[in-house]
Parts: C-alpha cells; structure tokens; sequence
C-alpha cells in the first residue's frame, strides 16, 4: 500500500465481511488488524485482501476468540528492502512499456495490424488496473482511482485512441510506480532505527561471556559492552564508566557521559571504557521499539487537515465523474458538437480529476515529518498532534527535570577552619551510600574533584536535622544551618552567607568538625544548559513561556529569574490544570511540558502535552508527545517542525489544484487532451510527494 487510499479500499472490503467489528489498517507499516467475533472466518480476510490485488499473510494466529494481524507476505517485505525496479508495479510498468515499445514497431512494419498491436499492449497494464476497479467497486469502493482510469482508457478505445489509451494507461502505471519507491523510502527512513540494534550481544554468566542473539536477551541478564560496539539492549550501566554517542537515537551531537547507575539506550555507542549493562527492557520492548511502534500507530492518526481531505475527496470523485459525463454529453446534444471531440475531452477531465495527487499530499508530509522528527528524538502521536503544535501560542513549562536537570549539584563550597577538599570530603564521607539526591550531590562533587573519601563509623541519620559519624577519628555532623545553629551556633558572617545562597535558591548543608563549624556546601537543581537558548527561541516565534512549579516560591523565582521566564510557584497539580485552563481563556493554544506523572493534570488540560526525558515508558504513553534527549531546545524544534509540514502541505494541495485547474482549462478548450491529462495527474502526484519527502532531511535549527 502506498497511499490512504489503498488502505481505504482494505477498510471498506474487511469491514463487510462476517464476524469482523473493527478494522485499523496501517498503510506505513502495511500491517492490517481486525476485531472480529466467533463467527469470523479468517481465510476471508485473506481472500477479501488478494481480491484487491494485495499481497497478505497471516503475521498473528487467526483465533476466533481474539483480534487477527495480517501483513504483507515475506516476498514483499524482501522486494520492500531490494532494489525498487524488483516490486510488482515495476514489473508490471516494465511489461507495458516493452509491450507498448513492440506495438509501435509492430504497427510500423504492419500497418494494418496496428490496432491491435495497441490493444494488446493496453490489455497488459489495463487488465490489473480494471480488475482493481472492479473489484474495489463490489466491495465498497465504486470511485476508485483505477475505476477513472479504466473508464478512460475503455471510452478513449471506443472512439479510436487505442494508442494514446495505451500510452495513458503507461504513464499511470509510471506514476504509481514512483509513488510506491516515494512510500517505501518514507517508510525506510523511520523502519531503519531498527537496523541500528546490534543481532549478538555479549553476555557475561559467572564471569564467562558468551555471544548470543541480541533478541533471547532476558531481563536482568548482564551484558558486556566493548568501546566501538552499539549497546544491544536497553539498561542500566552496573560497573565502568565511559562516553555514549547517543546520536543515532535522540540526534544529541555530544557524547554522554555515564557510569554505573547511569541508563543507556539501544542502538547507541559507546565510544569509551568498557561497560558492564544490566539489562531492563526486552528487544520487543527497547526504546528504538517503542519509537518505531509508536510513530507507525501515529502516521494512522489522521490529522485535522486530512480528515478534511478524505472527506472531500469522497464527493470530489463522484462530482469529476458528473462533470466529465456533463462535458462529453452537452455540446453535442445542445449546441450540435461532434462527439468523437466532445468524448475525447471528456475522459481527458476524468483523467485530470483523478484525486491521487490531492489524497497523498496530506498524509505524505505528515508521514515525513513525523518520521523525521522521531529520528532525531522528537516524538509526536499522530497527524492531529502534529498539526495542533504548529497553532501554539504558549508553552507551560514545569521546573524540576525540565527546565532544571532535575539533579542537584553542588555550586559553592565555602570553608572556615578547614580547606575546600576537607569540607567536600568530611560530607562524603557521611553521604557513602545514601541515595538522597543531595547526598548524591554532594558524591559526585568528590568524584568529579577527586577528593579522596575517608571511611566513616558509627554513622546514622537524625530525623529532621542531618547526618552524623566518626570519620578520620574526628566527630563529624552534616545537616541543615537550622541543626546546626541548635548545636553549635553560628556567626553573623556564616549566617549572612547562607542567606544570601538561600536568596539564589540554593540548600545548604553545614559541616561541623568536633563541635566547631567547618564549613558549608550549597547545592542547586541548576537549569539546563539550553535552557536559555530554548526560551529565547520561543520568544522570537512570539509563544508566551511561563514555569509552573511546586516548588517554593524563593527557590523558583531564583531559576527563573536566571532563565528570564514567568513564574508561578508553589502549586498544586490543580493549580497548574487551572492555570493552563486559564490561559486558553485567553484565547491562547497552550502546550504543557512536564515529566507526565506529577504533570498530569496540566498535560491532559493542555491543548499539547509534551513528556521530557529519555524514554521512560510514562514519557512515551502520557503525553501527545514527548521529547527523548530532554532538551529545552527540542520545545521550539517541534513546533518548528510543525510549521514546516503544515507549510509542505499548502504547498502540496496549491500544486495539486492548480495543476488540475490549468490543464481542466486548456483540456475544455482544446489546448490539451488524454497525454497532457494523465501527465497533469501523474506528474502533480510526483510533485507532491516528491515536496513532501524534502520534509525527511530536516534538521534542527
């Protein structure tokens, strides 16, 4: 299937059939579901399919207690990933244009046999296209592409023009030819992040490794990642550190940085050190997987635009047929013209009517941009989704693991009685082990500045105020100024300090050395690092930014102060539902981005709900869209990319329209007739997909 409407001729045969209740046909994937009941009967499917002139075969088990899957057979799968002149319309457009060559040489050599010749060679492309039409039209489909063609080519044999007829019947053949390597290339482009998932991972049992299909891995198995290799399966890095490019997946240029702890991303590379992967998701189940399965499920969501096209080419089709009847049959029953003339231009306007250039011009460029979009990690839940983002005039941002990393960092180490590095590894020592974002904070500061961490004894937690132990034979206390000041006190000038680091949004933990204030650290979820650039993008594309936070006010007025963006902070998730209700009454189209669990109020309220971070299945199924690689930046790319295809798609139907309104001109006027007709169409559906599919090397700004 190459464009909406073969997949609407599957629909309407399928849905006639007994026992079936519902039908979802995928043309981009070529995958057709059926929910049936006990009275279904799955080889009439089948049959139903092949009716059509489509290959099918059975990719789930037809049980008549569940739904069905049938998909295209394994030869066309293989023609799909081969050279383009070996599918089925490339041979059938070779045999007609050869049969079409030898009837113009035969007609030469023998004149008096030329017809014929000619008949021949349109019985070899007419005969499946006819047999398409009227099979299409007994099943629910009587205004088919094929049917306008076959009733051309039948009429224009009856009035003498069996060689243009065969002529026109080719260049038809051409066009679909070219539309199907046009669909297949689009499909390629989104199917081949599955190419990028190593066949064998190496996988490490009681400190033997051994080479196994990357597909039998199981959950929690540990697999052993060379530098240069591709990460064959999601997980989690469990011992070694090094760089991963995750290019491939979420189109980050840099390589990141990850160690043990750390999650890792099929499909991407590492480029450094080796790694020891736990393995957290099955090869069904990994992130390319879902990318692939969500954007297939979301080129089946029809957007607004292309409903809007589907439903007028239903009457679009049945006007043509009227209006071309009406100008074959008129002038020469009311004005006296001839009707070989009047009969010709006829089916030259059935042949300019084809809707084949208008029905793809839609579903193409979204295809294309979705497909685009999600390798480079942007992903979107179909047309609609894709549509609306272009429309959007405000973007509702939470703070913490979107505009901030979501991770502390330790941003200032002041020291008293003691150097930096004693301050910084004192409060490691206690913090070996916690999981508390700030101990983790604070964990990583040492590691980062290689401060040596001495071992702690007798360490244990004190509810409400801090942490406590013996390190280097010294008491050591790590809590907040408040515990601090009840324990020991602290001076005007500490406490100004602390102040003024509380005034930017920072926490700050005291360090006391046998009874006397050594030091302290501050810490902060810092903003990411393009979030600046990110807001600013928005600005200049006239879209209203503003954070919603729960998080203090002081706190958040501090990141955004720094960021330049509006503010309301210490919300409740009704709040933020409320406030996005509010600014659609405004008259705005509002976009929320969150991490789609906290947020989700506000994301369903939101004309777009957009889920941050890498992956997670929350981020993927929440949300209309969500953004893999967690940029700010990535907000402006989608609605960038939005634009860009709802721009593709004016272009597209300006081209298909006035192509057919310049030549339905010249054809009534006697300018033009079948040749220039059949090339108005075919070449207008080449444009148009050929237009849409620049939409597949798009890159961010």
């Amino acid at each position: 299937m190459d464009c909406a409407s073969c997949g609407s001729k599957v629909d309407a045969a399928v849905r006639k059939l007994p026992g079936v209740t519902d039908v979802a046909v995928a043309v981009s994937s070529g995958v057709l579901k059926v929910q049936h009941g006990a009275d279904f009967a799955g080889e009439g499917v089948l049959r139903q399919v092949r009716n059509l002139g489509y290959g099918v075969e059975v990719l789930a088990p037809l049980q008549p207690s569940a739904g069905s899957t049938m998909a295209p057979p394994g030869d066309d799968h293989r023609a799909a990933s081969g050279p383009w002149w070996w599918t089925r319309k490339a041979k059938l457009t070779a045999a007609c244009g050869v049969a079409l060559v030898a009837a113009y040489i035969f007609g030469a050599l023998f004149p008096a046999m030329e017809r014929g010749a000619f008949l021949v060679a349109l019985a070899v492309g007419l005969a499946p296209v006819g047999w398409r039409a009227i099979t299409a039209a007994r099943y629910g489909t009587p205004f088919s592409i094929e049917m306008l063609m076959t009733i051309a080519a039948v009429g224009a044999v009856f009035i003498g023009a069996a060689e243009e007829a065969a002529a026109v019947v080719l260049l038809f053949l051409v066009g679909e030819m070219l539309e199907g390597v046009a669909a297949g290339r689009a499909r390629k482009s989104i199917q081949g992040l599955t190419d990028l998932v190593p066949k064998t991972a190496l996988v490490e049992i009681d400190g033997q490794v051994s080479e196994v299909p990357a597909e039998s891995l199981a959950l929690g198995a540990v697999i052993l990642v060379r530098p240069g290799d591709r990460v064959p399966a999601d997980g989690d890095v469990v011992e070694g550190e090094g760089e991963i490019d995750e290019a491939p997946v979420t189109g980050e240029s840099v390589p990141k940085r990850k160690m043990a702890g750390d999650p890792v991303f099929a499909g991407t590379i590492n480029v450094g050190g080796v790694l020891r992967v736990r393995v957290t998701a099955a090869a069904a189940d990994n992130t390319i997987a879902r990318v692939v399965r969500l954007v297939e499920e979301a080129q089946e969501s029809k957007s607004p635009t292309e409903r809007f096209i589907d439903r007028f080419s239903t009457i679009y089709t049945p006007v043509v047929l009227v209006f071309g009847a009406l100008v074959a049959t008129v002038p020469p029953l009311m004005f006296g013209g001839a009707w070989s003339e009047w009969i010709y231009k006829g089916l030259a306007v059935l042949l300019i009517g084809c809707p084949c250039a208008l029905v793809i011009s839609t579903p193409a460029a979204i295809a294309a941009g979705l497909s685009a979009g999600a390798r480079r990690g942007l992903l979107m839940k179909g047309g609609a989704v894709l549509e609306t983002l272009g429309k959007i005039t405000a973007v509702a941002f939470d703070k913490t693991g979107t505009l901030t990393s979501g991770k502390p960092i330790v941003t200032d180490i002041v020291a008293d009685a003691r150097t930096e590095g004693e301050v910084l590894s004192m409060a490691a020592a206690l913090e070996t082990g916690s999981s508390h974002p700030l101990a983790l904070a604070i964990l990583n500061r040492a590691k980062a500045d290689g401060v040596s961490i001495p071992a702690a004894s007798s360490a244990r937690a004190i509810p409400g105020e801090g942490v406590e132990g013996t390190v280097s034979g010294a008491q050591v206390f790590l809590g907040s100024p408040q515990a601090v000041a009840r324990r020991v006190g602290l001076s005007a000038s500490q406490d100004a300090a602390i102040a003024g680091f509380n005034a930017e949004g920072k926490t700050v933990s005291v360090v006391v050395i046998d009874g006397q204030s050594a030091g302290f650290l501050a810490m902060r979820d810092e903003a990411r690092p393009d979030a600046t650039a990110g807001l600013a993008r928005l600005e200049a594309m006239k879209i209203r930014a503003i954070m919603l936070t729960g998080d203090n006010r002081r706190t958040a007025e501090a990141v955004a102060n720094g960021l330049g963006v509006e503010v309301r902070a210490e919300l409740l998730p009704q709040d933020k539902q409320r406030i996005v209700k509010e600014l659609q009454s405004e008259g705005l189209v509002v976009a929320k981005v969150g991490d789609g669990i906290n947020d989700a109020p506000a994301l369903a309220a939101a004309d777009i709900g957009i889920a941050m971070g890498g992956g997670a299945d929350v981020a993927l199924e929440t949300a209309d869209a969500a953004v893999l690689h967690g940029r700010v930046q990535d907000v402006p790319d989608m609605i960038d990319l939005s634009r860009g295809v709802m721009g593709n798609i004016r272009q597209n139907i300006t081209i298909a329209l006035g192509l057919k309104a310049v030549f339905l001109v010249t054809t009534v006027i006697g300018v033009t007739g079948l040749w220039p007709a059949i090339l108005a169409d075919t070449g207008a559906t080449v444009l148009v997909t050929a237009n849409a599919m620049r939409l597949l090397r798009w890159r961010p700004k």
